[in-house]
């Protein structure tokens, strides 16, 4: 393969990617992509995702900048509204303070104009009905602050993105895996590349690292994220081996943030080793706020409502993986069945049913089968009937005297038949990563930019810790992204 010469390069082909790609490309910039995946498998962990995106927003009049809404829904729907306050406060309480406060401005305040410039790069929208709005009064309510996904999913955002990138005149180059940054007395100038056993170098005036995170790699997750973590299964991609990160690290970049935290999630307990495009994100298991989850001692083990299944479901994951044999079983009763969310009908699914709950006790394998019968009885007894049930809401109906409390959502299992879901810990990304400043350039050691290099996505540290509002991920990947690539297209055009 010869060499090869370009303005930017952009290492990585998920939803931070091609956001880097096209802003580099609106200044003027000729744009390479490197997709270490084969075409069949292109898109990261974005192909993978529900497709939710989180945006700060007025009303029903700001939602219409980004998707069309018929008269009637701007009418019948309760969209509410999720202001940049409300935003912020979800990030600084879901990561305990610790999230970068400069980087969370930055996200929050450029969510709208960002998913604005994504539609006119030709990506959809809709509401998101089916997984952030019940219907009450015969009117759907969303809840949660979550009202906006992308028409197709994850697939369909790849999609969007590579035909807006070959209409733009940029080339990607599939099965491309960057081994390495090529470096000048400290400026970065490029990258080589391995591709069909070949390596060669393409240099650029900036790079952007848009690589994902190191979920995929087995020996990283046991090093950083400590022992167990070997076993949970990968959601997305099998190729997120944390090459973006390492790559960065080598030419000295500053590793940052939540080296030891991760998005994980209640996944499938029978679902494969990594992500499989067929199913999609449709392995995991979100409907627990309206139903209890027991481990293997036949017991709860975790407050299931104690919060909007947005800012518990991705903590929660690594509670399950830390569960004797890294599993737990979901436990409903008929009169919720009706609201599990779409996930729970697919044809892949961990399921037992059966009509009383002793003969539910004896089907869940490898659960103590008299415990969680003990477990159901104690926490029927303890629900506050008296308090009127409402999902769309926290309703306040909870549970008196348990060890460990339902704060919202409980129901007396007593409707049969009763339905339980098979889950272990699925992780989705990794929270650590590397500095970054205002203009996504990446930080040295010393807190000095590292000149022609920027970094986009789940590579970004200091913005994740602990837990994770649902839809923050993709909208960072836009933000940064999209501040990335303009950066780094300035940067090549400057060089002209």
């Amino acid at each position: 393969m010869d060499d090869l010469k370009t303005g930017v390069v952009v290492v990585g082909a998920g939803n931070a990617a091609f956001s880097a790609a096209l802003a580099a490309r609106e200044q003027g910039a000729d744009v390479i992509v490197l997709e270490r995946a084969p075409y069949d498998e292109r898109g990261g962990n974005s192909r993978y995702t529900a497709g939710a995106m989180r945006v700060a927003f007025e009303g029903p009049d700001d939602l219409a900048k980004i998707m069309d809404l018929t008269d009637d829904e701007i009418a019948n729907v309760d969209f509410g509204s999720y202001t940049t306050d409300q935003f912020f406060d979800d990030m600084a309480q879901m990561t305990q303070y610790r999230a970068d406060p400069d980087l969370v401005e930055t996200l929050v305040y450029k969510s709208l104009e960002s998913i604005i410039w994504m539609r006119e790069k030709g990506v959809r929208f809709s509401p998101s009905y089916g997984r952030q709005a019940f219907k009450v009064d015969g009117k759907f309510k969303f809840w949660g602050g979550l009202a906006v996904e992308v028409v197709g999913g994850g697939p369909g955002l790849v999609d969007y993105w590579v035909d807006a990138a070959e209409k733009n005149g940029i080339k990607i180059m599939y099965g491309a895996r960057a081994m390495e940054l090529i470096e000048d007395n400290g400026v970065i100038t490029g990258v080589k590349v391995r591709q069909d056993k070949q390596t060669f170098s393409i240099s650029a005036e900036a790079v952007v690292l848009a690589a994902g995170g190191f979920e995929s790699n087995a020996e990283w997750r046991t090093r950083y994220m400590g022992p167990g973590w070997d076993l949970a299964k990968v959601r997305g991609t099998r190729y997120n081996m944390g090459d973006g990160i390492r790559m960065a690290l080598d030419v000295g970049a500053l590793p940052y943030g939540n080296w030891s935290g991760g998005h994980a999630v209640g996944w499938d307990r029978n679902a494969p080793e990594f992500g499989d495009l067929s199913v999609g994100d449709n392995f995991q298991k979100h409907s627990y706020p309206l139903g209890i989850m027991v481990n293997a001692t036949g017991r709860r083990f975790v407050d299931e409502g104690a919060d909007f299944r947005n800012y518990t479901y991705a903590k929660y994951g690594r509670v399950i993986l830390e569960q004797p044999g890294q599993f737990a079983w979901q436990v409903f009763d008929a009169k919720v069945t009706a609201m599990l969310r779409d996930e729970y009908r697919i044809r892949e699914v961990t399921r037992v049913s059966a009509d009383t709950i002793e003969e539910l006790a004896g089907k869940l394998d490898d659960v103590d089968a008299n415990a969680f019968v003990d477990e159901v009885n104690n926490y029927n007894a303890a629900v506050m009937t008296d308090v009127a049930f409402d999902p769309a809401v926290k309703d306040g109906r909870g549970t008196k005297g348990l060890s460990i409390p339902k704060s919202n959502w409980a129901n007396v299992l007593n409707t049969p038949p009763y339905e339980a879901y098979a889950i272990t810990c699925g992780i989705t990304f990794t929270f650590g990563g590397v500095k970054i400043d205002g203009s996504a350039q990446i930080q040295d050691t010393d807190g000095q930019p590292i000149p022609g290099l920027y970094a986009a996505g789940e590579m970004v540290g200091g913005l994740f810790y602990f837990n994770y509002p649902g839809g923050t991920g993709l909208m960072s990947g836009t933000v940064f992204g999209r501040i990335a690539g303009t950066s780094a297209g300035k940067a090549a055009m400057s060089q002209h």
